[in-house]
Order: structure tokens, then sequence, then C-alpha cells
């Protein structure tokens, strides 16, 4: 008896041209908040100078811009940092200056407005050409593990499903970034952790998925390719949920209490789990479906010395 006959399957694949218009659109949006905004890049990937500052009260971000607008900082990246009585200030590096100078000067500012009494908690410096490497180094990793991905999925599966995994985890990729280009998050090296740890996270389900796909294409000889699928989906749904259940409660706990170092990272994990999850269903397996992957792409070869015996 076929699989396909025990129980009737959630029918993803014949959802799959609704859902993929609404992934176009989000990777769209994405891409172009990309182009146009880029991302805010943290001090580790830009170079420059971090100065954290405490008040006595709360401030609006807005008035602490002011006042160093009118010192002459014009170009400068203003965030709360915990709370709204502690700011992180950000400015590009300048030739000669030391960056205590620079807090000094920052502090001298602020100080104009005499109810914010400002205080120098933290001051870093990171050198232009430092947070260039690391920026190569990040968009180099990336890279290496799309290759990688496109090698291991070909060798072990076919290349429609290769090309299928590669597409799943550039689309996480891209939302994710996108997620952060949109709503203006910063993007550090933990940030950069997290999208390449979204990357392992998302393909590993994505091969759960492949490997019931393929045992399915043995198993179910009377039901087409989509069904086919649509059963995979469904027998590693409960599995699919939990597992991204489970590493959603550590994540969100990681954001709601790891501290302000950690958010960024926790907030990429979050993202990156529930795109992936979907892309796991609905960009892996149809992308390889609309290639044409069939069941004789995972049928024995016949070995081309296999020969009838033309003895008497």
């Amino acid at each position: 008896m076929p699989l396909s006959s025990v129980r009737k399957p959630i029918d993803f694949m014949g959802r799959r041209g609704l859902v993929a218009a609404a992934i176009i659109l989000l990777v769209t949006i994405s891409i172009a908040s990309l182009l146009l905004r880029g991302l805010l890049l943290g001090l580790d990937l830009t170079g420059g100078i971090l100065v954290e500052i405490g008040f006595a009260e709360p401030v609006e971000l807005g008035t602490v811009r002011t006042a160093l607008q009118q010192a002459g900082h014009d170009e400068v990246v203003v965030q709360y940092f915990g709370s709204r009585s502690d700011v992180v200030i950000r400015l590009a590096p300048r030739a000669g200056e030391e960056a205590e100078v620079v807090a000094h000067t920052l502090v001298s500012a602020l100080s104009t407005q005499q109810r914010l009494q400002p205080s120098v908690h933290r001051v870093e410096y990171v050198g232009a050409q430092v947070g260039k490497e690391l920026t190569e180094q990040g968009a180099l990793a990336v890279l290496v593990a799309l290759l990688g991905i496109l090698a291991y999925v070909t060798l072990r599966f076919e290349w429609r499903f290769a090309l299928g995994a590669v597409l799943a985890t550039v689309h996480d990729t891209i939302v994710t970034l996108g997620f952060f280009s949109v709503f203006g998050i910063e993007f550090d090296l933990t940030v950069l952790a997290a999208v390449l740890a979204v990357i392992g996270y998302s393909l590993n389900d994505t091969i759960v998925v492949f490997d019931r796909i393929r045992e399915n294409f043995r198993r179910m000889r009377t039901d087409t390719v989509a069904d086919i699928m649509n059963a995979a989906i469904n027998q590693t749904l409960s599995r699919t949920l939990a597992t991204s259940f489970t590493t959603l409660l550590v994540v969100v706990a990681l954001y709601l209490f790891g501290g302000q170092v950690m958010r960024g990272f926790s907030l990429a994990m979050i993202v990156g789990i529930l795109v992936g999850t979907v892309s796991s269903i609905y960009v892996a397996s149809p992308f390889a479906l609309w290639l044409g992957v069939s069941r004789a792409d995972f049928l024995p070869k016949a070995r081309s010395d296999d020969k009838p015996d033309s003895r008497p």
C-alpha cells in the first residue's frame, strides 16, 4: 500500500505558488533595502571610535544628536545601550585624534545641556584596516559555506537538490540581512556568526527532508513527484517544528536575558530559524521540483558491463 494512501498529507506543494510569491516579495524588499540603505555596520567591521556614555536620567536620542551636531559632530551614530540612560556613540576615525580625546570632546558637547549630566563608561577604538579585513573575511566565509553546501548535496543527493539547498540558504541569508537593514539594527561580528549558524541550521533541516524524499521515491512507486514531496514534508513536519520550537526557546531566552552584547546574535538567530523553517519546506524542495527532478534520478545506474549472456 502506498504511503500516501495511509494518510492524506497536507498539500504543501499545491500552495507553493502563493508562498513563492510572498517569498519573492520578501526577498525583493530585503535586496532593495540592502542596496538603498545598506547595513548599519558595527565598529568591529567599519573601524572607528565607540564611546558609551551614561546619564543621570533617561534621555532622548534626538536631544543627544542635537547637542553633538551643535558642537560640530555631524556624522555620528547614536543608539541606546540596554536602557534609556545609557547611550552608545559611534564616530568614524579621525587622523591624529586619540579615542580618549574624542570621548572628552563628546562629554563637553553634551555637558552644554545641563540636565544631561554625562559620564563616560567605555571607550573603544578599532582601526579602519582591521574592520575592512574582517568584512572581507566574513563575506568569504559565507561564500565558502555556500560552495561547500553545493558540493556536499550534489554528492549525497542530486544536482537539482543541491541547487534547491543553495537557493534556500541564500534566501535565509538575504532575508536575515534584509531584516537588519530595514529596521536599522547594528550588524557586527556576532551577527555575522549568527548568519553562518543559520546557514548550518537551515541546511540540516533541508537534508532531513531530502533524505525522506529519496526514501519515498523508492517506496511510493505510483505517486507523482509532488505527492512524494508532500508526504516527505509531512512525515518530517513534527521533527521540524519540534526542533525549531526548542531552538527558538533558547535564543529567545538569550535575547531577553543575555544582555546587550548577545542581543544582535540572538535576534539574527530568531529571524534565521523562522525563515529557515519556511525555506526548508517551500524553497528547497519546490525548486528541485521545478527543475524537473524525477524518480529516475534516484534509481541505481546500470553498469556498462551489464550485458546479457549470449552463451547457449
